[in-house]
């Protein structure tokens, strides 16, 4: 089962490499962190934003070619938990086909933030990051 997430927060820190972003479940109480390079976090915060760059970033070049090939993202699911890395796949509809493709959390996040794309965790994944000490 999927459990749909929001955007809470995201926590620049220009002291570190490691930045943070931060889960919330919608329709309840539990949230959790995941650690993020920096370049990441700040494209999740401009797509936020709205901010627009003069040329196209990664992000944005990837929403480009999405859209110019007449798809959609339908939503981000981060569907596991290894050794305290999660993975998440974006789901992809093109030509009435589901396409599902492997991605990092925070570049799915970053890809679909600009279009208020769904984030969605699957709930052995909550489960399992919320129970974990010190978390939050």
């Amino acid at each position: 089962m999927e459990v749909r997430m929001d955007l809470s927060r995201i926590i620049i820190s220009e002291r570190s490499d490691q930045q943070v972003i931060v889960l919330q479940e919608r329709s309840g109480t539990r949230q959790f962190p995941i650690v993020i390079g920096s370049m990441e976090a700040m494209a999740i915060d401009r797509r936020v934003k709205g901010v627009q760059t003069v040329r196209p970033l990664t992000h944005e070049l990837l929403a480009n070619v999405i859209k110019a090939m007449h798809g959609e993202i339908e939503k981000i699911v981060i569907h596991d938990l290894r050794d305290h890395t999660f993975y998440a796949k974006l789901v992809i509809r093109l030509n009435g086909q589901m396409l599902e493709i492997d991605a990092r959390p925070s570049d799915a996040i970053a890809l679909g933030a600009a279009g208020d794309t769904p984030i969605y965790v699957e709930e052995r994944v909550l489960r399992e990051v919320t129970e974990m000490p010190g978390l939050l």
